[in-house]
């Protein structure tokens, strides 16, 4: 491989990205035979294929996949060369890149904002991922930094605290348990549960907390996401555990309650992570200090104050101004 340039892994990752020869020339202003080209002579020094072609779609052999991964692994390297020349250079610009967990981009575009702010010049990118993607991103050096529940065990890794992330349990306004001024965790053993995909940082939180008062759910429907087990529960179909951070609009229109379930919120963490042999540029050291300091605020200030359930049930409120 010493003899490969870095236009053909630049034109490959563009084919691997897109699936498509056609798509990638597109990308790139060249013609689809000189990306068929590049891609061929790419293989060759390889030794095996990179592609294989069914029908009329194309994938990624599994030497294909491995080469994809030091591909974006040497386009990231050369970008941080690029912002570490820029920072000697007096450059008042630079490159982030931020990951998020799915359940967090309810407030990381606030922070980005306020960022922003105080760094116009500041290239951003938001990349909004399950778990288990944003995990690989992060072994993978595709991101700087990477805002999730928990630092993963998968990849050695820096992380930092720096913001309370509650956990609380939903309902329709018109729900019969939204009445209630106090529910044992016991009681919501026969209720339709509503919950996240296995992996999910909110579905771990909740088997925790239910085992710990030794409940069983008993009817489970699993979703994909809180967007749509937000829409589920208000149109009745069951109740959730759920992140707060993601239900303030409906909490303050009166779509959904939070039940008063005993043992609840339960409060988890916010965590900035990074690769632990990531070097950090001027720019990414500056988000995360930002984070530690501001963010907490930031995530409180965009959450709508929003009455307890039994409130709500009876009339609800409109949201302070």
């Amino acid at each position: 491989m010493k003899n490969v340039t870095l236009r053909q892994l630049k034109v490959f990752e563009a084919v691997a990205n897109h699936l498509s020869f056609s798509r990638a020339a597109e990308e790139l202003h060249l013609t689809q035979p000189a990306v068929s080209m590049q891609v061929q002579s790419l293989a060759e020094q390889a030794g095996v294929p990179l592609f294989e072609q069914m029908g009329k779609r194309i994938y990624l052999t599994a030497a294909g996949e491995e080469l994809l991964r030091h591909a974006r692994r040497i386009g990231q390297q050369l970008r941080e060369a690029g912002d570490a020349l820029g920072a000697i250079r007096g450059a008042k610009g630079g490159r982030l890149t931020l990951g998020v967990v799915s359940t967090a981009k309810y407030f990381a575009p606030r922070l980005l904002v306020a960022f922003r702010d105080e760094h116009p010049d500041a290239d951003l990118r938001l990349g909004v991922f399950n778990r288990e993607a944003l995990v690989n991103q992060l072994a993978d050096n595709q991101i700087d930094l990477a805002i999730m529940g928990a630092p993963p065990k998968e990849v050695e890794t820096v992380a930092a605290v720096f913001a309370d992330h509650p956990h609380v349990i939903i309902a329709p306004a018109d729900h019969p348990l939204a009445a209630k001024k106090r529910i044992d965790p016991a009681d919501l053993a026969g209720e339709p549960f509503l919950i996240r995909e296995p992996g999910s940082g909110t579905r771990g939180a909740m088997e925790r907390f239910f085992a710990g008062h030794g409940v069983t759910l008993t009817s489970t429907t699993e979703m994909g996401s809180n967007e749509t087990i937000k829409q589920a529960v208000m149109a009745g179909m069951g109740i959730s555990f759920i992140s707060e951070h993601t239900i303030g609009l409906e909490l303050a229109a009166g779509r959904l309650v939070r039940l008063p379930v005993t043992g609840t919120p339960v409060m988890r963490q916010w965590y900035v992570v990074h690769r632990a042999d990531k070097q950090l540029l001027p720019m990414t050291l500056a988000f995360l200090d930002f984070v530690r300091e501001e963010g907490p605020r930031l995530i409180v200030e965009q959450a709508p104050i929003v009455p307890v359930a039994v409130s709500q049930a009876k009339k609800p409120r409109r949201p302070s101004t």
